[in-house]
C-alpha cells in the first residue's frame, strides 16, 4: 500500500476503533451537538477511521494552515482502515498542501475586487451572493475560499441590514444567494429574518443557497429550518455540494426529502477531484445516487487553482473526455455541465464534453 505524507503529529499513536466508540458515533444527537463535537485533530481522525500509523508518513504539524474538521456523520460514511477512501482523501490535511505550485493563488476567483462591502460578492448579472458566515460544519481540502477575507466579511445583524439596503437598490437583482462558509450554520431564527426580509424586496424572485451540511450532517434538516425557508413567495433551489456518491447514504436521501416536499429544488454541484472522482464509473454513479436521491446534477466544475489543492487538479482535456464518457451512458438530464470560472467573465465558462 502507498504511504500517504499526512500532516500528523508524530508522537501521538493511531489506534484502530472499538466496538464501544462506533456505537456511541451510532447515537442521533442533534446538529448542533454534532457540530460542536466535530473531530479537529488529525491522530483521532485517523483512530477513527482505523488507519495504521504505519501507512501514514508523518511531517511537521506546523504545516498545518488550513485546520482539519470532520463531523462524525461523515466520518462513519468512510470505509474504514482504507487510507484512500475517496470521503477520507476530501478532508485529510496532506504535506503537498504546504507545497506553492506556480498558477496555483490564495484568491483564484479574484473575489476580492467583487466584494464591494462586507458580506456581498457581486460578480453575475442579476444575482448577488451573500456570505453569511466564514465557517463551515467540515473543512474540505480543495475549497477555494480556504484563504478568503472572513475576518473583514463578519456575519452580523449590521451587515446583513446593510446587504438588505444593497440589494432594495439595485433593481436588476433577481436571485440572491446564501454562502459561506455554510450559510446553514445560522440559526433558524437569523434564516427566518433575512429570508422575509430578502422576500419582501419585490425584484427578487429567487433564493438559492449552497450548502454541504444536509450531506455532512443531515440533521440540520429540522422543521425549524424548513419554516424559516418556505412559506414565502420566493423561488427556492438548494445546491448541495456531493463529490462521490459513497456521501449519499439512507440518513442523507431521509433528510432531503422535506426540502423537496417544501417545493425547494435540489440541485448538485461536484468538483472534479483527482484520485476521488475523476473516473467515468464513478461519475456516472454519483449521476445515478443524486438523482436517486431526489436531486440533479447541475455542475461539475474544474478545480480553482486555489493555492495548497494543486495535488488534486486534472487537466482540461481529461476533464472533458471524462464527461464525454459519461455523456455516452447517461440520459442528458444526468450528465451535469462541466464548467470553469475564470476571473472577469460575466459568467462560468461551459466545456463541451469530448465524445
Amino acid at each position: 500500500m502507498k504511504k500517504i505524507s499526512v500532516i500528523i503529529p508524530k508522537s501521538v499513536p493511531v489506534l484502530h476503533p472499538d466496538s464501544d466508540t462506533r456505537e456511541k458515533e451510532k447515537r442521533p444527537r442533534s446538529w448542533q451537538a454534532e457540530l460542536s463535537h466535530a473531530v479537529t485533530d488529525v491522530a483521532e481522525l485517523l483512530r477513527l477511521t482505523g488507519n495504521r500509523i504505519e501507512d501514514i508518513l508523518p511531517v511537521n504539524p506546523k504545516a498545518l494552515q488550513f485546520p482539519l474538521r470532520v463531523p462524525h456523520p461523515y466520518i462513519q460514511r468512510i470505509v474504514p482502515g482504507d487510507i484512500n477512501d475517496p470521503l477520507l482523501r476530501q478532508v485529510l490535511p496532506v504535506s503537498l498542501e504546504a507545497e506553492q505550485k506556480p498558477g496555483y493563488i490564495t484568491d483564484p476567483l479574484d473575489e476580492a475586487s467583487t466584494n464591494p462591502q462586507p458580506g456581498i460578492i457581486h460578480k453575475y448579472a442579476g444575482r448577488v451572493l451573500l456570505i453569511l458566515t466564514g465557517s463551515c460544519a467540515i473543512n474540505c481540502r480543495y475549497c477555494f475560499r480556504r484563504h478568503f477575507a472572513y475576518k473583514e466579511n463578519r456575519n452580523s445583524k449590521k451587515q446583513w441590514l446593510r446587504a438588505l439596503d444593497y440589494i432594495r437598490n439595485d433593481q436588476s437583482i433577481t436571485e440572491v444567494i446564501y454562502s459561506g462558509g455554510d450559510p446553514l450554520l445560522n440559526s433558524d431564527k437569523n434564516l427566518d429574518y433575512l429570508t422575509r426580509a430578502i422576500a419582501d424586496i419585490s425584484h427578487v424572485k429567487r433564493l438559492r443557497i449552497h450548502t454541504r451540511l444536509p450531506v455532512v450532517i443531515p440533521q440540520r434538516i429540522t422543521p425549524g429550518l424548513l419554516k424559516s425557508l418556505a412559506g414565502n413567495r420566493l423561488k427556492i433551489a438548494m445546491v448541495v455540494h456531493i463529490n462521490h456518491h459513497n456521501e449519499i447514504d439512507k440518513r442523507v436521501k431521509t433528510a432531503l426529502k422535506p426540502l423537496r416536499d417544501h417545493d425547494i429544488t435540489l440541485l448538485n454541484q461536484s468538483v472534479l477531484l483527482k484520485g476521488i472522482n475523476d473516473r467515468a464509473a464513478l461519475l456516472t454513479r454519483l449521476s445515478e445516487a443524486l438523482y436517486d436521491a431526489g436531486v440533479l446534477p447541475y455542475y461539475l466544475h474544474l478545480l480553482d487553482k486555489v493555492d495548497g489543492a494543486a495535488h488534486f487538479d486534472i487537466s482540461q482535456t481529461e476533464a472533458q473526455k471524462l464527461v464525454g464518457r459519461i455523456a455516452a451512458n447517461l440520459p442528458g438530464y444526468l450528465v451535469p455541465k462541466l464548467v470553469t470560472e475564470t476571473p472577469g467573465q460575466v459568467a462560468k465558462t461551459p466545456l463541451l464534453p469530448i465524445l
